[in-house]
């Protein structure tokens, strides 16, 4: 072959190997395109916005309305316009959720990002919350409708722990009142144990049910579970009067009532006990043998109470350990979310900025830790205060813990804290999840330097950052000479001595007191005028409501008291000669004498006699009067003679 022909011929083979790649290369463009516009409609498709909201409350009570997309690229949100008598209190908080798995070698994962809300229904009604919106990769997508009814009003919940020990209350099938001394058998009264679940994993709640069957007329009930070392307990609150109902038991009829519900975690793994109950039970059983009649009249019923002891058998619980846990783990076992919120966003230094932490959802709210914030190092934080707001249900403790923690930061600055993250163990998935919040920016400006924190922790204001280093003393001061004291000066002994004196002078008068008090007949005979007087005056009060017999013991007790202590005669001495003499050897005048002697004498004899009451008691209270009045003059008369 020529040379020309060769050329030729090399020419038209790679003219046409050129054009057959540059066919393949647009082929394979438009399939990339293709399945990019694939890629994306499925993407778009496979995205979704879930809303969520209880479909009746009661008006008043509080609910979560969220929002959920299965996605963490989002770049907004916009809730629905909500009914005004559905009261926004918080929201929305943003809380993310991922999780991952391996399962046979293969891992897994999935993410998602959740929009709560805490409402309160202000009214009743049936109300519609349109549809939300968020923008992914550019397109807007759109939630569910909502449609919340609220009813009546809210219910309060009962306070405290309930008692044990309640009543039979109830309608329906009257139980039987069988006659006294009737045996009560197994089958006539007997308490079934239930748990909801028989496996669980280890801090995961279970309810455990204590349910009566009755065909006898059990009237009380009492029994309570004890201690346990390998659950934590808490007591469902029941109703102080239970409601019975109908339920057929092996084709017999019992009221049955659900007695004792309690809500355990489990703190250790294997196979635990919950042991059996021995309650006691009250019976009321008829004595036919009583008259109804008799029984009535004598205030007896006919009726009779047996005590019957139950025995409310144990269970056991297959309670398996936790996967492996990962090293942020929360301890948090069950379904739980979590959201942050911060004051304020721009602050000075040294000024407070106060973080909120809400970790919502059920389980073992009680016994999770708390989340931990990786504030800069320029921060100083201060212990949280944590409120909680759970509440006892029937699928373990429902509701929110609360972290407010205070930090201050110390310099100038554009500072980042991190999402917070709080990994727990999902219940339904079975597999370790992790929720955490947005992160936050905060940018610190200069600030003055005298910023207070009492307001926020309720400690004082920081005025020293070292104990070891004072402020300096400033303004004005006053100087005097190293020689200068108050120790060894003239004021001081001067001082010493009116000390002195004055503890002498309080000793005298109270040791002299002391003496005094010590001396108890002399005592009663300083007393003796004061107590006549007041036995007088009850006497005079005798005299006034007519009582002349209470009257005249009363003056009686009055003269035979005051003489007695008065010359310190004890009663057994005292007579009629005895007290002429004592009073005789005091220098009482024998007028005086004969007055007392005499309204002693008159005192005794108008108790029994006859004529005017009332004036017979005058004239002996005025002899009583004037007689005691004559000796106290005539002793204190000799008293001022001796001295």
């Amino acid at each position: 072959m020529k040379s020309e022909d060769f050329a030729t011929a090399f020419d038209m083979m790679m003219t046409t190997k050129i054009d057959n790649m540059v066919k393949v290369s647009w082929m394979v463009r438009v399939l990339m395109v293709l399945f990019a516009i694939h890629y994306s409609l499925f993407t778009a498709l496979a995205q979704t916005l879930t809303g969520s909201a209880p479909s009746q409350v009661q008006v008043g009570e509080q609910f979560r309305l969220t929002y959920t997309v299965n996605t963490q690229d989002v770049s907004e949100f916009r809730a629905g316009n909500i009914p005004e008598a559905l009261e926004v209190l918080i929201g929305p908080n943003r809380s993310m959720q991922s999780s991952y798995q391996i399962i046979n070698g293969h891992a897994s994962s999935s993410s998602s990002i959740t929009y709560t809300y805490i409402v309160v229904a202000a009214k009743g009604g049936t109300y519609t919350i349109p549809p939300a919106h968020v923008t992914v990769g550019g397109k807007s997508i759109a939630s569910n409708s909502l449609t919340v009814k609220a009813v009546g009003s809210i219910q309060g919940q009962p306070g405290g722990n309930n008692s044990s020990h309640r009543q039979h209350q109830g309608g329906g099938m009257e139980p039987e009142i069988r006659d006294a001394g009737s045996q009560i058998s197994g089958s006539d009264l007997f308490i079934k144990v239930s748990a909801n679940k028989s496996k669980v994993h280890e801090q995961e709640p279970i309810l455990l049910t204590y349910k009566v069957y009755t065909r006898v007329g059990l009237n009380t009930l009492s029994g309570k579970m004890p201690e346990l070392k390998s659950f934590y307990t808490q007591e469902i609150p029941m109703p102080q009067q239970p409601s019975f109902h109908l339920e057929n038991v092996n084709g017999r009829p019992y009221k049955a009532v659900t007695w004792q519900q309690y809500v355990m975690f489990p703190q250790m793994t294997g196979k635990l006990q919950v042991p059996s109950l021995t309650f006691e039970g009250i019976v009321v059983q008829q004595n036919r043998n009583v008259d109804p009649f008799e029984a009535f009249f004598n205030g007896g019923s006919g009726y009779i109470e047996v005590k019957k002891k139950i025995q409310a058998p144990g269970i056991e619980i297959q309670v398996e350990p936790l996967p492996a846990r990962p090293a942020n783990f929360s301890g948090g076992v069950g379904k739980f979310n979590v959201s942050a919120q911060i004051d304020k966003t721009e602050v000075k230094a040294n000024d407070p900025v106060s973080l909120r932490i809400i970790v919502s959802g059920v389980g073992n709210m009680k016994l999770i830790k708390q989340p931990e914030v990786a504030f800069p190092k320029d921060f100083d934080t201060y212990d949280a205060k944590i409120t909680n707001k759970t509440k006892l249900t029937a699928n373990g403790l429902e509701g929110s813990m609360i972290y407010d923690i205070l930090a201050v930061p110390r310099h100038q600055g554009k500072y980042e804290i991190p999402p917070i993250e709080f990994t727990y163990y999902n219940t339904t998935t079975n597999k370790y999840e992790t929720a955490k919040t947005e992160g936050f920016t905060l940018n610190v400006a200069k600030g003055s330097g005298s910023a207070s924190v009492s307001d926020f922790t309720g400690q004082e204001d920081l005025q020293m950052l070292g104990k070891d280093i004072r402020h300096i003393k400033t303004g004005a001061t006053e100087q005097h000479s190293l020689d200068d004291f108050f120790f060894g000066s003239t004021g001081y002994w001067i001082s010493l001595a009116v000390l002195a004196l004055i503890f002498i002078s309080l000793f005298v008068i109270f040791r002299q007191r002391a003496i005094e008090n010590a001396n108890i007949t002399k005592q009663r005979g300083k007393k003796a005028n004061k107590v006549a007087t007041k036995r007088l005056k009850k006497a005079a009060r005798l005299m006034a409501d007519n009582k002349p017999n209470e009257f005249y013991d009363e003056v009686l007790r009055a003269l035979w008291g005051y003489v007695g202590d008065k010359l310190s005669i004890p009663v057994e001495q005292l007579s009629h000669d005895n007290i002429s003499q004592r009073l005789s050897e005091r220098h009482v005048d024998e007028t005086v004498i004969g007055e007392f002697i005499g309204a002693l004498d008159e005192c005794e004899f108008e108790r029994y006699a006859p004529g005017d009451p009332k004036g017979n008691m005058s004239k002996v209270f005025d002899k009583a009067m004037n007689a005691i009045e004559k000796i106290e003059d005539t002793m204190r008369k000799g008293k001022k003679v001796k001295k």
